[in-house]
């Protein structure tokens, strides 16, 4: 199984993770979004999306990272993908949650117009209304999580063991690091976060994201708590 990626791409991170956790073999193929390889011909011929991850597993071909978690959880037979009815809802719901709400605005709308020039809106004034509406809709989303879906004693997103929610939304949260966002208003996400973070396995995984974000530390940005 071949799995295409960039170390620091936000939604390749919890793929790296998951894997090393539960013991998955793969042929590592890293894309360099860097210099724009995700828009080369012989990439675009498995992806024409020009987005990693993906996967090849004899001939299938998977894109985007909550389905190949899943997939590579059932293949694998995790127990981070519950297979009773109700548990595997709450992870799905908690994906889906996380996916098209809060990285929607975290990440689209807050912290890629900021760092990345083609995620930039025309004019400026535009941009910085844009930036704003992501930050202000950011801290809604960070408070419905910090105050409801996280308001139990649980350790974990859906219970009281780790599932692939955790993974995935741990890494989608984090992109926020990028730009300097802190978590000490949100005590329960901290606390989950952390508890994630601790793993043996987030080190490795998340390397050249701490790398590109301690290259950025420098830099002005509009965060959560900081307006420009």
């Amino acid at each position: 199984m071949k799995l295409y990626y960039h170390p620091a791409s936000t939604t390749s991170r919890p793929i790296l993770q998951f894997c090393a956790d539960a013991d998955i073999r793969y042929e590592p193929v890293i894309v360099d979004l860097m210099t724009g390889e995700h828009f080369s011909e012989s990439f675009t011929a498995i992806n024409p999306n020009c987005m990693v991850p993906v996967i090849e597993d004899d001939g299938f071909v998977l894109t985007e990272s909550s389905a190949i978690l899943k997939y590579l959880a059932d293949k694998f037979q995790s127990p981070a993908y519950p297979t009773e009815l109700k548990q595997r809802a709450r992870v799905n719901e908690m994906m889906d949650w996380f996916n098209a709400n809060l990285y929607r605005e975290l990440g689209y709308h807050l912290i890629y117009p900021q760092i990345f020039p083609h995620h930039a809106r025309q004019p400026e004034i535009a941009n910085h209304a844009m930036i704003e509406w992501g930050r202000t809709e950011t801290d809604k989303l960070l408070r419905t999580l910090n105050d409801h879906y996280l308001a139990g004693d649980d350790d974990y997103l859906c219970g009281d063991r780790i599932t692939i929610a955790d993974y995935f939304c741990a890494a989608l949260i984090t992109a926020g690091e990028l730009i300097g966002n802190e978590l000490h208003d949100y005590a329960n996400i901290d606390n989950w976060l952390q508890t994630v973070k601790a793993l043996p396995s987030w080190s490795d995984a998340n390397a050249a994201h701490d790398g590109f974000a301690a290259a950025m530390k420098d830099k002005a940005f509009i965060t959560l708590s900081q307006e420009a």
